[in-house]
């Protein structure tokens, strides 16, 4: 049962980071097209399109604490093989190419750095 508390705990910070990332990504001039997009390759936390025409694949790593490290130290390299694979995907589906950038959202104790490309 404890399992089952810690589970929908994490799940419920990080929705709050997805939000949190979603609102700085409008403050900020970018239109919202997709959020928790699924595909055989994984989930996209956020699609958004930039100011400048970028296609940009946001990863949201949120924590409460530093304890194990910084949020954004957590996106892997098997997390980002991931998004590329999930960015082709998108891409393919609208069947044109489009200029694409890969970021990061960290969130510690509710506020937000962004990291624009943050891997390629």
């Amino acid at each position: 049962m404890q399992n089952s508390q810690k589970d929908f705990r994490k799940k419920l910070l990080g929705r709050q980071g997805e939000t949190l990332a979603c609102k700085y990504l409008k403050k900020h001039g970018y239109k919202l097209l997709k959020r928790n997009y699924t595909t055989p390759f994984g989930e996209a936390d956020i699609i958004a399109r930039s100011r400048d025409g970028y296609i940009c694949f946001v990863e949201v790593k949120t924590r409460e604490s530093d304890a194990f490290g910084l949020p954004a130290e957590a996106v892997t390299r098997e997390k980002q093989r991931r998004y590329r694979m999930i960015a082709n995907f998108f891409c393919s589906t609208l069947r044109r190419e489009m200029p694409v950038r890969f970021d990061v959202a960290s969130i510690l104790d509710g506020e937000i750095e962004y990291f624009e490309n943050a891997f390629i």
